[in-house]
């Protein structure tokens, strides 16, 4: 018998690495695309219960209660801070520029209507709201109450995600409004007081119209429409007992966030080529 060393066959090295790069690559995209699916399904079915479901206006009322009036501070102090340091940064800018401000307060008007005001109240109610709905529900999973409501021959979709879908699209829409009118005040006091603008030069419509408030609308419903949406499917899909309830909170703030990102980009985009098409 030879001693001679054979060398190790190569031929399935190429498959390997070729395989294991293909993986790397497809799990995340399958995740993804499970994910996508997975929400457009409560969507789908959210939508048939608020049509045909039974009408709790009770449950409806409670979450107004928790989306809206226990998020009131939240909102007037992030808006309103936030418009303080925009106006403050803009102002301060044009000054060392120009020295010219009698278009601060048009351009922050505008500004706030299009873009600040729905989009950054819709990512704070992400974090606040959309943990809590995930929180909520998945401890259900969790507790095997859900599993209860299916054994009784009840929809947990029409039960849990229907209140929630019809308070946060009412509420978001009035916080955004709200949030707005903070942030608009808050900025008007900065613009005094840092630079001496009058208040009559600050609030100045001439360059706001009826589009950007219908586009400012538009986002704040999409976007009420798509937090309890997305943080619900998290919460509707924990596995791993209390572990699990955290993981669907961190997925929840997540997925709402993007899901706000990507309306954001659509609207926005569909709405200035409707602008370009009617100008």
């Amino acid at each position: 018998m030879s001693d001679a060393p054979t060398d190790p066959p190569q031929s399935d090295e190429p498959t390997a690495w070729w395989a294991e790069w293909l993986a790397a690559i497809g799990e995340p995209v399958v995740g993804v695309a499970g994910i996508v699916r997975g929400v457009f399904e409560v969507f789908g079915l959210t939508l048939y219960y608020v049509v045909y479901g039974e009408r709790r206006w009770k449950a409806v009322l409670e979450q107004m209660y928790e989306i809206g009036n226990r998020s009131l501070v939240f909102i007037a102090v992030t808006l309103g801070f936030l418009g303080m340091i925009l106006v403050f940064q803009a102002g301060y800018q044009a000054n060392q520029i120009t020295g010219d401000l009698t278009l601060l307060g048009p351009l922050f008007l505008q500004l706030l209507l299009r873009e600040f005001a729905p989009t950054i109240t819709a990512m704070m109610l992400a974090t606040r709201v959309g943990t809590g709905m995930a929180a909520h529900i998945g401890s259900m999973v969790v507790t095997e109450q859900v599993d209860a409501l299916r054994m009784s021959a009840a929809q947990p979709i029409d039960y849990l995600v229907v209140p929630r879908f019809s308070a946060s699209i009412v509420m978001t829409t009035v916080l955004t409004i709200f949030g707005g009118l903070v942030s608009y005040a808050a900025g008007a006091v900065t613009a005094h007081t840092a630079f001496g603008l009058s208040f009559y030069t600050f609030v100045d419509t001439t360059m706001t119209g009826w589009f950007d408030l219908i586009i400012g609308l538009i986002k704040s419903f999409a976007y009420g429409l798509a937090i309890p949406i997305t943080a619900c499917h998290a919460g509707l899909n924990v596995f791993g007992g209390s572990a699990g309830v955290g993981r669907a909170t961190t997925r929840a703030v997540v997925h709402s966030s993007m899901a706000v990102v990507i309306l954001d980009f659509i609207i926005s985009g569909v709405g200035f080529v409707v602008l370009a098409a009617i100008s």
